[in-house]
């Protein structure tokens, strides 16, 4: 083959590349603290530290007030915005807001699908997570925090074929038939992994109305954990909220409110292997039976099984299958769907 015809090739390759990738044009980005509240602590001894090692020792009070509970909330808007409403990103248990940046393997996220769709998009990390900050236990945060292994999620998150399907050589990891998940990134996936407690969810729901109070209307897309997060905050806030979309939850909000959230909008969606796993079959029943009581009450809940509509192989990860821009699609569709877009 001649130099010039390589060339040719490698130039239209490059053309692929770079209209597949391009760039992403915002008209502002910036991150902010919200929520939170002050704490008061006394009757601890006073400590002597080294903050650094050879250094002069410094004495540190422990009684005083601490700021604690506060949320960490990053936002991008673009340019050319469409989105009818900002669209906020709620991670799930043990993770934050990295969940919708880069997958573990690389691929675009979405965080950056739904900014090149033209929305703007707010992504947080909750109470006790990440940049949001901790604070002491168990004078503030009850409880002892919950550390996950590294065998943990890929068990329980319906990536592997169920208990000890984990190894710590990757090539005698037992995935799902079928899996979607990007198994060559999951050593990646568990360093995003922080510490979680059992007992914050009421600072995390109160840091949550505060976010949405601050940024306005809003569309809340969440998932796992933050699935009685979500519906509970636009159960106090419903003039707030102007559509859910929640990616598995594992929780609901208040059944004997579900008619306060009747005017609003929902998508609720399921991945793959549920009927296999010990618990997402119940896990899910609580969500359908969520979801047939804000129906009942004249609600509007579109509930989307991905196999059932031929997307397959999706764990509890969705957002970072190796086909989630496909599901990221879906979601976008029903948005315009229900008119949420310019």
């Amino acid at each position: 083959m001649s130099r010039i015809a390589i060339a040719s090739i490698a130039a239209l390759l490059l053309a692929g590349h770079a209209r597949a990738a391009e760039p992403i044009t915002l008209r502002d980005m910036g991150s902010f603290h919200v929520g939170g509240r002050l704490v008061e602590i006394s009757g601890k001894p006073v400590k002597e530290v080294v903050f650094t090692p050879g250094g002069v020792p410094a004495k540190v009070d422990p009684n005083g007030t601490y700021q604690v509970e506060q949320m960490y909330v990053q936002y991008f808007l673009p340019a050319n915005e469409k989105g009818a409403y900002p669209l906020l990103m709620w991670h799930g248990g043990g993770l934050t807001g990295v969940t919708y940046e880069t997958t573990p393997d690389g691929r675009e996220g979405w965080l950056n699908y739904f900014l090149r769709k033209g929305w703007a998009v707010y992504n947080s990390d909750a109470v006790e997570r990440g940049r949001a900050g901790w604070a002491q236990y168990p004078d503030i945060f009850k409880g002892e925090p919950v550390f996950l292994t590294t065998a943990n999620p890929f068990e329980r998150f319906r990536i592997g074929d169920g208990p000890n399907s984990y190894d710590p050589d990757p090539a005698k990891r037992k995935l799902l038939p079928g899996s979607q998940f990007p198994v060559e990134g999951y050593d990646n996936f568990v360093k995003q992994n922080v510490p979680r407690w059992t007992t914050t969810d009421d600072a995390a729901i109160a840091a949550y109305i505060a976010e949405i109070d601050r940024v306005g209307p809003s569309v809340i897309l969440f998932h796992s954990q933050a699935g009685s997060f979500g519906f509970k905050v636009a159960q106090a806030r419903p003039d707030k909220v102007k559509a859910l979309i929640a990616i598995e939850p594992a929780g609901i909000g208040d059944p004997a409110k579900a008619d306060v959230l009747k005017n609003i909008p929902t998508l609720i969606i399921y991945g793959d292997y549920i009927e296999r796993d010990s618990r997402w079959p119940k896990i899910r029943a609580n969500g359908i039976a969520f979801a047939d009581a804000i129906k009942a009450a004249g609600g509007r809940v579109d509930v989307v099984d991905l196999p059932q509509a031929g997307i397959k192989g999706n764990s509890h990860m969705v957002m970072m299958d190796k086909n989630n821009l496909e599901v990221a699609g879906l979601i976008q569709k029903w948005l315009e769907a229900k008119g949420l877009t310019k």
